[in-house]
C-alpha cells in the first residue's frame, strides 16, 4: 500500500508471502503498487463501466481479476489510507466485487488500525468482504534490521489466523463469482 522510499510495506508483505506458502491455501502473488506504478486516476469513464483504455489500467485489471482472494500490507498516514492504495482500488470496479479481503497493517501505537477501519468501508463499496481478523503490527521500526521484518509468534499465529478465515470467505464467495 506504500510507494514511499524506505516503506517497510515490502519486507512486511514478503514476511506474509511466506505464510501464504506455507499455509498452502493459496497461490500468493505480491502485488507490489511500487513497481506496478499506476497513474493517477484520470480515466473518462467511471471504472465501474469497465472499458478500461490506458495499459497501465488494462495490465491492473487482468492481475486483480486473477487473484480470488487480497491481503492489504498498509501503513497509516494520517490516521488513513495511504493514497497509493485508494488510487489502486478506485482504478477498478468488477475485478473486486465478491472477493475477501484481509489487512496486514503497520505503524507506531495504533499499528495501522485507523487506516484498516477506514478501509473497511471502501472496499465494502467494491462488492468486497472484509474480514474481522488482521494482523495489527505496532511500532514496526523495532521488528526492522538489516536481515528484513522479523515477527513476532504472536504476529505469526495471527497471520495463520488470518488465512484460515480468508479460505473459508474464499470458498464462501466463488460461486458468486462466477
Amino acid at each position: 500500500g506504500s510507494v514511499r522510499e524506505g516503506r517497510v510495506g515490502l519486507p512486511v508483505a514478503e514476511w506474509f508471502v511466506s505464510h501464504v506458502r506455507e499455509h498452502g491455501a493459496f497461490e500468493p502473488v505480491l502485488l507490489d503498487l511500487k513497481a506496478i506504478d499506476l497513474p493517477m486516476l484520470t480515466a473518462n469513464k467511471h471504472p465501474r463501466l469497465g472499458g478500461y483504455e490506458a495499459p497501465a489500467t488494462q495490465a491492473w485489471a487482468a492481475q486483480v481479476a486473477s487473484c480470488d482472494a487480497f491481503v492489504f500490507v498498509m501503513p497509516e498516514y494520517n490516521h488513513g489510507l495511504a493514497p497509493a492504495l485508494v488510487n489502486a482500488l478506485d482504478h477498478l470496479s468488477a475485478e473486486w466485487q465478491y472477493k475477501a479481503c484481509a489487512f496486514v497493517s503497520y505503524g507506531g501505537v495504533s499499528a495501522g488500525v485507523r487506516a484498516v477501519a477506514a478501509a473497511k468501508p471502501v472496499v465494502s463499496a467494491l462488492k468486497m468482504v472484509p474480514l474481522f481478523e488482521s494482523v495489527p503490527i505496532p511500532f514496526v521500526a523495532q521488528m526492522m534490521s538489516n536481515e528484513g521484518f522479523k515477527a513476532s509468534e504472536t504476529l505469526d499465529k495471527a497471520a495463520r489466523l488470518v488465512l484460515d478465515e480468508l479460505r473459508r470467505w474464499d470458498g464462501a464467495l466463488r460461486t458468486l463469482r462466477q
